[in-house]
């Protein structure tokens, strides 16, 4: 089993009398997590019932409120308990039922887990203002992925593996960036299991909740947009463009994107400004939560050393690996591109602070500044910066600025984000 780091952010709340929703794309381990809590609770000894909207059996329980708090006596009585509800979103109205569920007062903790579809589907946030902890689950992150391909022999001493074994570290690294973190692709040994998984994923997905949720009878368009998305990460978006060559309306075009972004498929990413006048337009770029789905969406999948774009690729990672450091915060991070096409990759904003942070898919030898990143610290004069390459650890100052090297590992082991 994959241990998963949100089991120990989740703890601490079980004990709060808000509901806890566990939130993410589909198979991405919610179930697994949900057992995982439910096992710990047990060994405690606390009682415990588990329902899955899956399962037809279950959901016969959910006709009413009323229905399900009859069952939930049978199995716990009057006494305080944990119960998980596993695919929530399978439930009409879930946000609704919840809340009554929740308003009721009864010594109950629920426990819930749904895909991106629960946000789309009954506006959940709205229904359970002031009654819910949120937790995003996505895939497999690299840290948990390193550590569970290590056997977990380094868990607590990661960055002495990436500094002393540095082929292993780059072979997982290389692993990761191809296939992706889907718990059931990384358990799978076999190149054609991984692909016949990712296959289903992606099936499943475009047949359980976009056909579903757009009332498409096909979902050729859609897949094109995504592939498109696909070819090119990193890289500016132009709705205008899309229309263009998928025959859409832009109106069309920004529905689906906004569907593969609360779905927990892409991530966008906006503009960083100051003076409107003077940066470029508003086209965001877009990243994939999970590269293995990326790279089979256009026929990449297993194939890394034949791709061109591995540098964009590196660049996706570390767009997920901030995302992953920033989930739990207010802040936010951003692209800076000028008219005169001066770019840094990404710009972190932290209450009134700014942090560029620029990416290299490099072996450095010496600390070599990109000029846009120099531009850049000219014009807002940030406290510090980062240049995210492979091996190269050094701070210099650039005037009063301190620019600190990082191999990409240091991210996933320091929170340097703060």
């Amino acid at each position: 089993m994959i241990k998963r780091e949100l089991f120990d952010k989740i703890l601490p709340y079980l004990n709060e009398k808000e509901i806890i929703l566990i939130a993410g794309p589909r198979q991405a381990g919610k179930t697994t997590l949900l057992k995982m809590i439910k096992e710990y609770l047990e060994k405690k000894g606390e009682k415990t019932v588990f329902f899955n909207l899956d399962i037809e059996q279950d959901r016969q329980f959910f006709v009413s409120q009323e229905s399900l708090i009859t069952q939930i006596k049978l199995r716990l009585g009057n006494n305080p308990g944990f119960v998980f509800i596993d695919e929530i979103q399978r439930k009409e109205n879930a946000g609704l039922f919840l809340k009554g569920m929740y308003d009721v007062g009864l010594p109950f903790k629920l426990i819930v887990s749904g895909s991106g579809s629960l946000e789309l589907k009954e506006k959940i946030h709205e229904s359970l203002t002031g009654r819910k902890l949120i937790f995003d689950l996505n895939t497999i992150s690299l840290r948990e992925f390193v550590n569970y391909k290590t056997n977990y022999l380094y868990i607590n001493n990661l960055i002495e593996f990436f500094q002393f074994d540095k082929i292993k570290s780059n072979s997982l690294l290389q692993e990761y960036l191809n296939f992706g973190g889907y718990p059931r692709v990384i358990l799978a040994e076999e190149i054609e299991k991984k692909r016949l998984i990712i296959n289903e994923i992606f099936q499943s997905y475009l047949e359980k909740d976009i056909s579903y949720f757009l009332g498409l009878k096909k979902t050729d368009e859609f897949i094109n947009l995504v592939k498109i998305i696909s070819s090119q990460i990193g890289q500016l978006v132009n709705l205008r463009e899309l229309s263009s060559v998928l025959g859409l309306s832009t109106k069309t075009i920004k529905l689906y994107l906004w569907y593969l972004e609360k779905t927990f498929i892409l991530k966008k990413v906006t503009p960083f400004y100051s003076n409107i006048r003077k940066e470029i337009t508003k086209m965001p770029i877009y990243y994939f939560m999970d590269l293995g789905l990326r790279n089979f969406s256009i026929n990449q999948f297993e194939n890394l050393n034949k791709i061109s774009q591995t540098g964009f690729l590196f660049q996706n990672f570390i767009a997920r690996l901030i995302n992953d450091q920033l989930s739990l915060s207010s802040n936010s991070f951003h692209f800076w591109r000028t008219q005169d096409k001066s770019e840094v990759d990404f710009v972190i904003k932290i209450g009134q602070k700014i942090i560029p942070l620029e990416v290299k898919f490099k072996q450095l030898e010496k600390s070599e500044v990109p000029r846009p990143l120099i531009s850049f610290i000219d014009k807002y004069k940030p406290e510090r910066a980062y240049l995210i390459n492979m091996n190269l650890e050094k701070e210099i100052f650039i005037n009063k600025t301190k620019l600190t090297f990082i191999p990409y590992w240091r991210l996933i082991v320091d929170l340097i984000i703060k």
